[in-house]
């Protein structure tokens, strides 16, 4: 990660562990002492929070399978689009069945009443007035056959004394005005509408009205004359077809969710096989395997995640092994350098007391060589420190201190080094600030915290402040030094790492230092915070819980120094690695 030199960085470390613990378990030694090499996160799967099916769930919780399950959206996305499609056939369908069944029964009421107007010219032609009305009526009253058709006469000529005719009990707005209209004007042709036929004491029916003119050359006279079919057989012969479609849709519907929930099924089972002994080989069980069946691209993929988890294991098998050997290796070589050691040290104090009685040169070399030995046995001390905590050994002696003493304490160790780099401090320790801990420890932590801060400030000013509540105490540390930048945040905390290994220091420097008050902050249930920008100096937050059974949710003292010249906001993207370690209430 790579961030403007401007950038403020903020860093820092949640304690994974509450309360103080004297030995871990021996089923959880292997996991904590994977080393600076190897760290195999474990993780607990809740087995019974396992998608349900959707029907043993409640509607509540549909969303939610929505958003996990694949098998759910692509079931649900065939259903939806196969309906959409059912619907579309089935208007076209639909629509093509019943402009045939009416068209078929226009042309047939067509060719009726072309056959009942020629036969009517043949008779009424050459007769008589009175032979005409007969013949009229004859046609009315002939027509009153239920089911057929239904005929209206009405006269065109509004002065002519012969009233409407029609049959039955039709009612005559059955005609609509435009067909009149056209019937009217031209009386040559056949015009013929769909509508809604009147019956003066029935409901009405849709059916098909067929208009015309007839002249009775004997008269003069004009009639147009209606003929109204009853399209009631249609109707139910289209309604059946309807029901039809509909319940052929539906159950193709159904059956096209089966399909797709079965099809869908065989390709996600194995997915959602291969997710579950992911899961579990991220909790630590490395002999799950898949189950291998047939020779398909999804038993290829069980073969290759099969393949996968083996050179996993071995790897971690592997790097667990090495690690073990490498702890083993740091913790021996520690224990035996102690007796060499020792007898070098009881040597170079009796050099070092007697060293007034040597010459100039020989007294430098003495004092070269006691200085050299306080800082192997510092090395020496840190590397033990680090195996006891790779084995999970490490021990708290809890007692009842103000950590203003401690401060105090290691200030007074660091006064030669304070006067050497002309840095004065700045205390803000107004109340007693009490707390259950290991001072041996807390010491520890801020004799680090507060060196690197003298090494790093250039002589600038370096604050302390304490502070507490009701359940955590806390110190800070802040120098306005060079600072470090975004890619170095993520390694502060790292074993044997420094920030800058070409940088003249006066207090050793084996990078063990951070690491180890990190481990002693997480011993505690505590947590160490750190905070930099370049150029802006650095802030570290140790924050410890006031009695070891109290579990921490915050910190007296603010994640960053009151006197940045930054705010957070300004690095919402640069301040993953602050997010991922410290948390909390400060994001």
């Amino acid at each position: 990660m790579v961030v403007d030199p401007g950038t403020e960085v903020h860093t820092g470390q949640i304690a994974d562990h509450q309360g103080a613990q004297p030995t871990a378990p021996p089923e959880q030694k292997a996991a904590e002492s994977r080393g600076t090499e190897l760290e195999l996160t474990v993780a607990a799967v809740d087995w019974s929070a396992q998608p349900q099916p959707l029907w043993r769930t409640h509607p509540k919780h549909w969303p939610d399978i929505w958003r996990r399950s694949i098998q759910a959206r692509i079931v649900t996305g065939t259903l939806l689009m196969s309906t959409m499609v059912l619907i579309l056939v089935g208007w076209v369908m639909m629509s093509q069945v019943t402009d045939g069944v009416l068209e078929s029964r226009r042309m047939s009421a067509q060719a009726e009443v072309r056959a009942q107007l020629q036969q009517l010219s043949v008779t009424i032609d050459a007769a008589n007035r009175n032979t005409v009305n007969q013949e009229l009526s004859k046609l009315v009253l002939g027509s009153n056959r239920p089911g057929l058709y239904d005929v209206l006469l009405v006269p065109t000529d509004q002065a002519a004394s012969n009233a409407i005719r029609y049959t039955g009990l039709v009612d005559s707005n059955s005609i609509p005005q435009p067909l009149a209209s056209s019937v009217v004007s031209d009386g040559s042709k056949l015009w013929d509408t769909y509508t809604l036929i009147n019956y003066r004491e029935s409901p009405s029916v849709p059916g098909l009205v067929i208009g015309s003119q007839i002249r009775i050359d004997s008269t003069g006279d004009k009639y147009a004359i209606y003929f109204l079919f009853p399209l009631t057989a249609q109707q139910e012969t289209l309604d059946v077809v309807q029901r039809a479609l509909f319940t052929a849709g539906l159950l193709l519907i159904v059956l096209l969710g089966a399909v797709a929930w079965l099809v869908t099924r065989q390709v996600v089972t194995p997915v959602r096989m291969a997710r579950r002994i992911a899961e579990r080989l991220a909790a630590g069980k490395l002999e799950e395997r898949m189950q291998v069946r047939g020779t398909d691209d999804l038993a290829r993929l069980a073969v290759s995640f099969n393949k996968m988890a083996s050179n996993l294991q071995r790897q971690i098998r592997r790097l667990e092994e090495l690690s073990r050997l490498q702890r083993r290796f740091v913790s021996d070589v520690s224990h035996e350098l102690r007796t060499p050691l020792t007898t070098v040290r009881m040597a170079a104090d009796l050099l070092h007391e007697s060293r007034d009685q040597f010459d100039p040169i020989s007294r430098r070399s003495v004092e070269l060589l006691q200085n050299e030995l306080n800082r192997f046995e510092e090395l020496l001390a840190d590397l033990l420190e680090i195996s006891r905590f790779d084995a999970g050994a490490a021990a708290l002696d809890l007692e009842d201190v103000d950590l203003r003493d401690i401060v105090n304490r290691v200030l007074e160790n660091h006064e030669t080094l304070l006067n050497r780099k002309g840095c004065p401090v700045e205390l803000d320790m107004p109340r007693p600030c009490r707390a259950k801990v290991d001072s041996r420890r807390i010491e520890r932590i801020l004799r680090n915290l507060i060196g690197n801060a003298i090494e790093h400030s250039e002589g600038l000013p370096i604050r302390i402040s304490t502070a507490y509540d009701d359940d955590a105490a806390a110190v800070a540390v802040r120098d306005h030094g060079v600072g470090f930048r975004a890619e170095e945040a993520e390694m502060v905390f790292s074993r044997f790492w420094r920030a800058d290994p070409a940088r003249a220091r006066t207090t050793g420097g084996t990078g063990l230092g951070l690491s180890i008050a990190l481990e002693d902050a997480r011993l505690h249930g505590g947590r160490l915070d750190a905070w930099g920008s370049p150029g802006d100096g650095a802030y570290f937050r140790l924050t410890l819980p006031r009695r070891p059974d109290v579990a921490l949710t915050g910190s007296p003292l603010p994640p960053r120094p009151p006197d940045a010249t930054r705010v957070v906001t300004e690095l919402v993207d640069v301040g993953a690695p602050y997010q991922k370690l410290s948390g909390g209430e400060e994001r």
